[in-house]
């Protein structure tokens, strides 16, 4: 028997922002949560001829309405929105919904069940925390970036996988979790404060412990999981594909040797001895490169030699690959991606457009109304009305 997904009840308020913490929101929606975008107000926004949608491609399910938050009536009406809504995503700067009186301490006055996740790029506190930044100043600071790259070659950031959605969207997403979680306890909401310093180093966990061990003592790119070790590295084949290559117990790399046609009185030398790397990937190398990707591919499917082939987005699109929920609840799954109702394990219901492969945006003000009706009861020139291509509370609600 099948329930509803885990946050099917769960009302979102998001502030438009950048990657993390709209990723933090689609999170959220495929868990079942509804989530209302509130954007900037442009021109067009509520009205027949919508405008563009954002460039933020990280709406899955998502609704949006849009508010001008520097005017009093703006805010009115998000403030109203308070009471009955369970989650606040904030995905600015230290500071900035303070100066708007949207800060939390101003948001939980009306609402003391109110989860406020808030996500930023430094921590709130130290040097740094009043700076702008970028995914990779984040890992920079963090001691990450340092750790990533080739030997003899400089840091190389794993474009912002690792910073804006690991940890920061992620970890935004699952301190909310845990914030509700709490609040099943104790009937209190808090504020939820993730940052991709923090969030970052915490993923690095294992590398970082492993620096004091043999197990990454060694500088960037000469370690076991980093580059160093030709068994744990990526191979061009003939046709200028790539096949991954993680033969780490002496299993694995028999299998590997066995797929590579070679043995072990081949090797320069013994494989633990970081002396012999050098020549051993100039074998591999040269191996790999004697046969096309699916070659090897027929060689290595099905094998323990923990070899297998470098897919592109595109190839996986073109397969008809199948873009899944992070994870599997096996008795309330996750809202689809997919369009296939008939395999529930993977989602409930029908998926979206696109199927995860693309995305056509969300315009603001678009099915915002729609869900203010749902959640509120509120009706357009009623209790709100549009000016400038934003919403505006046209009466004060009794309870503010």
């Amino acid at each position: 028997m099948a329930f509803p997904p885990p946050l099917s009840d769960i009302r979102v308020l998001e502030f438009a922002g950048l990657a993390p913490g709209p990723f933090a929101g689609l999170l959220m929606a495929d868990f079942g949560a509804t989530v209302l975008r509130i954007d900037r107000p442009v021109p067009g926004a509520h009205s027949s001829d919508p405008p563009p949608p954002t460039p933020d491609l990280l709406v899955r399910r998502k609704s949006s309405i849009a508010v001008n938050l520097k005017s009093a009536a703006g805010a009115a009406l998000v403030k109203s929105l308070i009471p009955s809504v369970d989650v606040v995503i904030d995905p600015f700067r230290p500071g900035v919904l303070e100066r708007l009186g949207l800060g939390p301490r101003d948001l939980m006055k009306h609402n003391q069940r109110l989860v406020v996740g808030r996500v930023t790029g430094f921590r709130r506190d130290g040097k740094y925390s009043m700076m702008a930044g970028h995914d990779i100043n984040y890992l920079a600071v963090s001691g990450v970036l340092s750790m990533l790259g080739r030997a003899g070659d400089k840091p190389y950031p794993p474009a912002n996988i690792l910073g804006d959605f690991a940890g920061g969207g992620a970890m935004c997403f699952m301190g909310i979790v845990l914030a509700l979680l709490t609040r099943e306890k104790t009937g209190m909401g808090q504020v939820v404060e993730a940052n991709m310093v923090d969030g970052s180093a915490m993923l690095a966990t294992m590398p970082r412990l492993g620096t004091k061990t043999r197990a990454w003592n060694q500088p960037r790119g000469k370690n076991q999981l980093d580059g160093g070790a030709p068994w744990y590295d990526t191979y061009e084949t003939k046709d200028g594909r790539y096949m991954a290559v993680g033969a780490i117990e002496p299993q694995f790399f028999a299998a590997f040797l066995k797929g590579l046609s070679l043995s072990e009185s081949d090797l320069p030398g013994d494989r633990w001895d970081s002396s012999t790397w050098p020549q051993m990937r100039d074998l591999f190398a040269g191996t790999f490169a004697s046969k096309t990707r699916a070659e090897w591919e027929a060689i290595f499917d099905g094998t323990d030699a923990c070899c297998t082939p470098v897919l592109t987005q595109a190839e996986l699109e073109e397969s008809g690959f199948d873009q899944r929920p992070a994870v599997t609840l096996r008795n309330s799954p996750a809202l689809a991606i997919i369009d296939d109702a008939e395999r529930p394990v993977l989602g409930q219901g029908n998926g979206v457009d696109g199927q995860g492969w693309s995305e056509k945006g969300l315009s603001p003000g678009c099915d915002g109304e729609e869900l203010l009706g749902r959640w509120m009861g509120w009706f357009k020139e009623r209790q709100y009305k549009v000016v400038n291509g934003g919403l505006e509370l046209t009466q004060k609600p009794s309870r503010l």
